[in-house]
Formats: structure tokens, C-alpha cells, sequence
């Protein structure tokens, strides 16, 4: 069955992820655009370096254009977020792109976005499904690729030179300039490297590049960047005197920073970087969004400057709504994913990453200062994570625990509250937290935990794996 999780479908190649279901999804889109009336919009898609991504975009372009909505097809792989872009300036109702992201090399997927580029919500996500449920291969209606292409119903497009043309335009580049930077970039096998790199050599930064090249297998590691899959380049980064080491994930929507020293800089940590130094150095003014599973800290930093912090459900869509519904300046999660007011509504990683290189040289002062410099003023918090697997057996009875039975381990410290609208989250009494919640886009129970420091952090994190058996 096609579900839609909080990334998009994604499912495993070969078996659910086939040329029938690709074809299933984008005729249930098409029959919603055409219904919703706004074919005449045309419709975006692009695709990433995973296997078979290329084809089934065309696959996906081909059933569009058999249903007369003229498609932009972007002709060479591209990030997520340019696919976004396109959508945005374009002014399409609906656009998609080929990718399953952060997923193992053996997943793939699409991701829909809606008006403005936005990450579709569950409304949309629930009528493709309704659509998906009343569909057969016999009600497909396509269009040749090459045929549409001689018909001009699909359109072959490369946006990538405005896309680097309008972060180019948002950053300080003059400043980048000044400050000769030398900055190693990891996209992971994925497809940050041209846009990202083109970025920074646009800044005069003296840019390096690894794990580049077109690998399905992603070097046999998950195109996930965290302080596991960053070995090398946490290596490299000190070895070689680098200012920053940049990883991205498959599809450059997501990204993991290494300091000067070599250190992985966690997403809650970036979060708080970009949002104190819009702040505090460029005098910005807005609220900040985090998901349910991101770091407080983020609400200490919004108070000081007189801000309001928001807490919206895990999926960048409901980060993408509320910054729409308050004009707030910059939003994320603890996963990699962030964007700030006046870009694109959903999450870019090469974007982030040329602003934290235009941080860098506007302050003059190291990662590791800057994170020093918001610790000393807001307090320390350490992130513990844990991704738990479980058999397919377990997960009502798991279900069942967490959500309608409640139960919950007896924590060594006070509670606060409980909330149950995106997992199960426990708010202690001393500003602690602990979540436990089934991952969106993996057969996955994940749990995160932030307290004072790295003992409490791991030692409630473990008591919640225990108290589930994981």
C-alpha cells in the first residue's frame, strides 16, 4: 500500500517502489490538479542520484503530460530545494521531486510539494492517497517522454544558475570575499556539490570536495549526514586546517557541519548559531519554529531578544505553515533541515550551509567560539538520540503502551506535563525533555532526550529504550 509519510512516499526499490506505482501516484496527482482546476500552472519535477531517479521522473513527467498539464522537467540531477525554487518562481500549484533523501541506497521515493514550494500537508498527502486507492494501471493515461517533448508538453529546464543566483543574492557575498576561507564540502555522493560549490568559489572560499561522483550505493552508508557518516570528513577538516567541513544529505535538503577542530556540530547546535547570529549580529528581528524533537534552547534564545518560539509536529510542513502564519525568521529540526524568512518554505541545505560561511566572515570568529559565546550566555543542553528498531510484531504492542495505555518509565525527575500530539513527550520539571515517537519515513521508534548535560541526557534516554525492551 502507498502511504505518504512526513518526507513524501518512500518505498523500497523493487518492490513497492516500481514503474506501476510511480505511474499510480503521479496519475492520482493529476487527477487532482485537474480537478482542483489549476493544470494551466504547469508542474515542476526533478530528480536526485539514486537509482532508477532519473527514469522515474520521466515516468512521472509522462503520465502529467498524457493528462495535458504541462510539465517543467529538470534534465539533469538537482537538489530538493531547487525543485522548491523552481516551483516557487514558477508559481505552480503542485511539483514533485524523485528522491527518498536520507534513506539506505536501497529506498527510493517522491516528494510533493504544494503553492510556493511548500512540503505537501496530510490534506493533500491523504487525497493522493484516496486517488492511489481508486486507481488501476489500466486508468493510466500518459503521454511518450520523447513525444511530449516534441509536443512541448514537457518543457526540459535546468534551473540550477538562478537557484545559485538568488542565494548568492541573500548572502553577503562581499564579506565571504574578504575572509578567504577554506571550506571542505561531503555531499555524501549526493547532489549538493555543484550548486554549493559554485556558492562558495562565487565567495573566493578555497573549496575541496570528497565522497563526490555517482555512487547508488553511497559508499555503502546512508547519505545521512551525522557525526558517524562525517568520519572522514571530521578527519580531514582537522588534518588540513579547514574553517568549516560541510556534509549534505542525498538530496542536499539536510546538512551536518564539522568545526575547525574537527568536531560535529549538531543540527540543534546550527540552529541556535544561525538564529543568535541573525539575531544579535545582522539585527534581525522574528519567531523561531522547532519541532517537537529539537533543542529549547532555541526558545531561551527567542526571549532574550524578545521573540516568540513556536513547537509544531515533526515534518518540515508544519515548520513551513507556521513561519507562513507568523512571518517568523527562521525554522528547523533537530534532523539537519532549516530555513529562514525571504527563501524558499521548506529545507535547504546549501543555503544553510552559505550562511554559515557568510557567519563566519562577517564575525571573524571560529564555530567553536560562536558556540561557546551562546552556551555562556544561555546555559548548556545535551542531545541524546537513539534510533530503535523493532520487529513488526512489536510495534502495536509498542503502540499500544506508549499511546493508549500511557505508560510511561518512573524518571528521576519531577514532570511538568505530557503531550501526545506527535509521540509521547515528557517535559520535566528542571526544562529536561524526552520523546518517543514511530519515524515517519523508517520502520523506526525514535527517541531524544535533552538535558543539562550528556550523563542525564543518556542515562533517561536509556531508561525509555529499557521501559520499551528496545
Amino acid at each position: 500500500m502507498i502511504k505518504f509519510g512526513t518526507g513524501g512516499w518512500r518505498a523500497f526499490i523493487g518492490e513497492e517502489f516500481t514503474r506501476d506505482n510511480v505511474r499510480i501516484v503521479a496519475q492520482a496527482l493529476a487527477n487532482i490538479i485537474n480537478h482542483e482546476g489549476v493544470a494551466d500552472k504547469g508542474f515542476v519535477i526533478g530528480y536526485d542520484r539514486r537509482f532508477l531517479s532519473d527514469k522515474a521522473g520521466q515516468w512521472f513527467a509522462e503520465v502529467l503530460a498524457g493528462n495535458d498539464i504541462p510539465v517543467s522537467f529538470i534534465n539533469k540531477f538537482v537538489p530538493t530545494p531547487i525543485v522548491m525554487y523552481q516551483a516557487k518562481h514558477m508559481g505552480c500549484a503542485y511539483s514533485a521531486c524523485i528522491t527518498a533523501s536520507h534513506n539506505p541506497a536501497d529506498y527510493n521515493g517522491v516528494k510533493v510539494f504544494i503553492e510556493g514550494g511548500r512540503d505537501a500537508d496530510e490534506i493533500i498527502t491523504e487525497k493522493i492517497e484516496s486517488q492511489i486507492a481508486t486507481l488501476s494501471a489500466e486508468q493510466i493515461q500518459r503521454l511518450d517522454f520523447e513525444t511530449a517533448v516534441q509536443q512541448n508538453k514537457i518543457i526540459e529546464i535546468n534551473p540550477m544558475n538562478q537557484f545559485v543566483d538568488s542565494i548568492i543574492d541573500l548572502i553577503d557575498i562581499d564579506a565571504i570575499k574578504q575572509a578567504n576561507l577554506r571550506v571542505l564540502i561531503d555531499p555524501m555522493f549526493g547532489v549538493a556539490k555543484n550548486a554549493l560549490q559554485t556558492v562558495l568559489i562565487n565567495g573566493r572560499c578555497d573549496v575541496d570536495v570528497i565522497n563526490d561522483g555517482k555512487n547508488p550505493d553511497f559508499g555503502g552508508l546512508m547519505p545521512s549526514p551525522n557525526a558517524a557518516t562525517l568520519y572522514r570528513l571530521k578527519h580531514l577538516v582537522a588534518a588540513e586546517g579547514y574553517d568549516i567541513g560541510i556534509g549534505t544529505d542525498g538530496d542536499a535538503d539536510r546538512l551536518g557541519i564539522i568545526d575547525e577542530k574537527g568536531n560535529f556540530i549538531h543540527p540543534n547546535e546550527v540552529l541556535m548559531l544561525l538564529y543568535y547570529y541573525l539575531l544579535e549580529y545582522k539585527g534581525w528581528t522574528g519567531s523561531v519554529v522547532r519541532n517537537i524533537a529539537t533543542t529549547h534552547l532555541l526558545d531561551k534564545i527567542a526571549a532574550h531578544y524578545g521573540q516568540k518560539a513556536f513547537e509544531v509536529p515533526v515534518g518540515f510542513k508544519h515548520i513551513s505553515a507556521q513561519m507562513e502564519a507568523d512571518d517568523s525568521l527562521i525554522g528547523g529540526e533537530s534532523s539537519g533541515g532549516l530555513t529562514i524568512r525571504g527563501h524558499i518554505k521548506g529545507k535547504d541545505g546549501v543555503f544553510a550551509s552559505s550562511l554559515l560561511v557568510e557567519m563566519l566572515s562577517v564575525t571573524g570568529k571560529k564555530l567553536s567560539e560562536l558556540l561557546n559565546e551562546i552556551y555562556s550566555q544561555y546555559g548548556y543542553a545535551y542531545t541524546a538520540e537513539g534510533d530503535c528498531t523493532f520487529k513488526a510484531s512489536q510495534k502495536d504492542s509498542l503502540y499500544h503502551k506508549l499511546y493508549i495505555e500511557k505508560q510511561l518509565p518512573e524518571f528521576d525527575y519531577d514532570i511538568d506535563k505530557v503531550s501526545y500530539a506527535d509521540g509521547a513527550k515528557v517535559y520535566f520539571k528542571n526544562g529536561g525533555w524526552v520523546i518517543a515517537r514511530f519515524s515517519g519515513t523508517e520502520p523506526l521508534l525514535r527517541i531524544f532526550c535533552e538535558m543539562e548535560d550528556k550523563e542525564q541526557a543518556e542515562y533517561v534516554l536509556q531508561q525509555m529504550k529499557g521501559f520499551l525492551s528496545l
